[in-house]
């Protein structure tokens, strides 16, 4: 592997963090797809990004769909090798762009899983007791309640709760503030740790062992060991929690537009997957109700 196109490609990790603001999870991705093909370019004997060419570009996703990559990580793997090739030659590094001509697998889209309302008042009205139980339910109706990703939660310092109002500052992807309102049960949860444990503006809203704000590992094993023992029959996660919350909002809605914004997507075509989901809702009231939809077996 070339020193001088590692040095590349640190550089142009230290100018998304400095001057687009990536999140730390976005520069770690980048890190490990660059690396990637750095570390396949060494295997090839292809000693610098001039000469790389679209067909060792291709040959490269190829040779990591056969390890079993699967499609969406492909796309993610070419994304990240496009844009960083395409910034060597913004800055006259490259006289040509090897991505320019590969196109990104086809991806078929996967509607989100989801938890029905039963479902979450059985792992919410049913969490441990004790001081643990009282951070968990705490964690779980804010998740439900507001929709926050996994990263925005663990974050979470009282200083952007205000419970008077009913709301929550969230700091989202790429460093970018929305508001979002925070529902009766989750101030009841919230008011409860609160008086559990404090609430001083600088201080973790959830809190691991030494007082620091709670690991996001934390919370998946948390969540999974309390769908174990309440017996919910599927991998629980925190996104899924995410996924719940912006389809129920859709379906008694109809609103997508709010349901963009509370979400804190960029684009409208991300939060387009939950009219899908609303749409099978639909259909299942349509096959049971219409006349001419159901199936009558002699």
């Amino acid at each position: 592997m070339c020193m001088t196109s590692a040095t590349h490609v640190e550089t142009w990790l230290a100018l998304l963090a400095s001057e687009r603001q990536a999140s730390p999870h976005t520069i770690a991705s980048y890190r490990r797809d660059l690396n990637k093909l750095l570390r396949w370019m060494a295997a090839q004997n292809i000693a610098d990004f001039n000469t790389l060419k679209a067909h060792h570009l291709l040959h490269f996703i190829a040779t990591e769909h056969r390890s079993g990559l699967a499609a969406s990580s492909l796309r993610r793997l070419l994304s990240s090798c496009r844009s960083f090739l395409r910034q060597l030659v913004r800055d006259g590094l490259l006289d040509h762009d090897p991505g320019s001509g590969v196109r990104s697998p086809k991806l078929r889209r996967k509607l989100p899983d989801l938890l029905d309302v039963d479902e979450i008042g059985t792992l919410i009205e049913r969490s441990s007791d004790g001081p643990l139980g009282i951070r968990d339910r705490a964690m779980l109706e804010l998740f439900y309640s507001c929709g926050l990703r996994l990263s925005e939660l663990a974050s979470l310092r009282w200083g952007q709760l205000n419970l008077d109002e009913a709301e929550v500052r969230v700091l989202g992807k790429g460093c970018k503030t929305r508001i979002v309102p925070v529902g009766r049960y989750a101030l009841t949860a919230l008011n409860a740790l609160a008086q559990a444990e404090g609430c001083a503006v600088e201080s973790p809203v959830f809190r691991g062992r030494r007082g620091a704000s709670i690991h996001p590992r934390t919370i998946q094993v948390r969540m999974q060991r309390l769908a174990l023992k309440h017996g919910l029959a599927r991998h629980l996660h925190p996104h899924l929690l995410r996924h719940s919350f912006a389809s129920h909002l859709l379906e008694s809605s109809g609103n997508l537009r709010a349901v963009q914004e509370l979400l804190g997507h960029n684009d409208i075509a991300s939060t387009q997957i939950y009219t899908h989901l609303d749409f099978q809702h639909l259909a299942k009231v349509y096959d049971a109700a219409h006349p001419r939809a159901r199936h009558k077996h002699r």
